[in-house]
C-alpha cells in the first residue's frame, strides 16, 4: 500500500534532478586558460577588450575553445597547456604594462551550466597539492643595499669612538675609508675588525664585500 502521496514523490524526484545538475559541473573537470585583467582603474575589461584578444590570439594562429568576459576579466580556454602557455606570452608581449596576462584554470562545463548558476566544487590548495612559488633574487641591488649598511655603520663607528677620518666612499663593491694618518687607520681597524674583509693599502682601509 501506497503511504506517500504523489506531491511528496514528485518533491523528491525534483530534489533528486535538480541536485544531479547542479552537480555535473564536478565531472567536466577543468581547462587551461589564460586571464587577462586591466591594470589601470581607467581601463575596463569589456566586449572591446575580449575583441582584442581574440583578433590578437587569431593573429598568432592560436584558437581559443572559447573567449569570455566577467565583471574584472577577460577569459580564454585552451585544449592545452602548451597552447595556453604561447597564447600567455603572445597577449603579454601584444598588450603590454597596461595588462595583467596570468595563467588559470576553468571549468570544463558547457555554458548554459554557468548561466543558471551550476558552477563546480573548488577545492583548496591543499586538496590541489599546495602552491609554488619561485623567487628570484636581484643580487647587484641587494649587495648595493648591503653596502651601503655598511657605509652607514662604519661612518657611526668612527664618529661613536671619535676616530678622524677623512672620508668614506662606496665603489661598486667596495668601501673605502681615508684617514688623516696612520695611527688614525690603526685605531680604526681595531674597532672595526671582523664586519668585513679587511685589506690595507698604506693608509687607506679597503672593507669589500665578502659575498
Amino acid at each position: 500500500m501506497n503511504r506517500y502521496s504523489p506531491w511528496q514523490y514528485f518533491t523528491i524526484a525534483a530534489a533528486l534532478v535538480v541536485g544531479l545538475v547542479y552537480t555535473l559541473p564536478n565531472f567536466f573537470g577543468e581547462v587551461p586558460a589564460v586571464q587577462v585583467s586591466p591594470h589601470k582603474a581607467t581601463l575596463k575589461a569589456d566586449t572591446a577588450l575580449m575583441g582584442r584578444v581574440e583578433e590578437i590570439l587569431a593573429r598568432g594562429g592560436l584558437t581559443p575553445q572559447g573567449v569570455f568576459v566577467d565583471a574584472n576579466s577577460v577569459k580564454t580556454r585552451f585544449a592545452d597547456t602548451d597552447t595556453q602557455l604561447k597564447a600567455k606570452d603572445l597577449l603579454q608581449g601584444q598588450l603590454g604594462e597596461d595588462y595583467v596576462v596570468a595563467l588559470n584554470l576553468l571549468s570544463n562545463s558547457p555554458r548554459w551550466l554557468a548561466s543558471i548558476g551550476a558552477l563546480p566544487m573548488y577545492l583548496g590548495l591543499d586538496l590541489r597539492g599546495g602552491v609554488h612559488f619561485l623567487l628570484q633574487v636581484d643580487l647587484k641591488t641587494a649587495i648595493a643595499k648591503r653596502l651601503e649598511g655598511v657605509t652607514n655603520d662604519i661612518r657611526g663607528t668612527l664618529r661613536e669612538k671619535r676616530i678622524p677620518y677623512s672620508g668614506v666612499t662606496r665603489d661598486d663593491q667596495r668601501v673605502t675609508v681615508r684617514f688623516r694618518d696612520k695611527a688614525a687607520r690603526e685605531k680604526a681597524q681595531v674597532r672595526l675588525e671582523g664586519k668585513e674583509y679587511i685589506v690595507q693599502e698604506g693608509d687607506v682601509i679597503l672593507f669589500r664585500h665578502s659575498g
